[in-house]
């Protein structure tokens, strides 16, 4: 993941501010805040600064995968070019929905705020709106998970990687 980040913010840097590189990049699937956060440590960007910037931009787009994205595959799957994405898309979440599907609520918590590739708010949106879960409850829930990965990767970027890099 570092080497992502780093490739995304040397190249977006260049062009907007280190706290919107940091915001974009919190707003993408596969790295979202722990990605923003590990960019915000490299890119000297004040934890103070650097927490609310990647909470906002990993929330943002929770609510329209949990609303809309049902519909989305659904239209996507219409067109023979996105069908196989779509369906792979649909078995991966699937695939990971095993202890959300049996604890819900704290299962879907654990599955977006522990830092390990493969999870995270976008998967997480993904598998509550295909098992059709509450969306308020999915919500909560991926809200408290949000919280604990920024409390985890905050540490581990600011604190241990933040040790090594200086």
């Amino acid at each position: 993941m570092q080497s992502i980040v780093e490739a995304f913010s040397n190249s977006l840097g260049q062009y907007v501010s280190a706290e919107m590189c940091v915001f974009l990049i919190s707003m993408l699937p596969l790295v979202e805040l722990r990605g923003g956060l590990l960019a915000a440590s490299l890119l000297k960007v004040p934890i103070t600064t650097a927490i609310p910037i990647c909470i906002i931009g990993n929330i943002i787009p929770i609510p329209f995968i949990l609303l809309f994205i049902k519909e989305i595959f659904k239209q996507m799957k219409k067109v023979s070019l996105f069908r196989g994405l779509v369906e792979k898309l649909e078995a991966r979440a699937m695939k990971k929905s095993a202890d959300v599907t049996k604890y819900e609520m704290l299962g879907l918590t654990l599955f977006v705020g522990i830092p390990i590739p493969g999870t995270g708010a976008w998967m997480g949106s993904l598998i509550a709106a295909l098992l059709e879960m509450d969306v308020k409850k999915a919500l909560i829930a991926e809200l408290l998970g949000i919280a604990m990965a920024t409390i985890i990767v905050s540490i581990l970027s600011y604190g241990l990687l933040g040790a090594v890099i200086e």
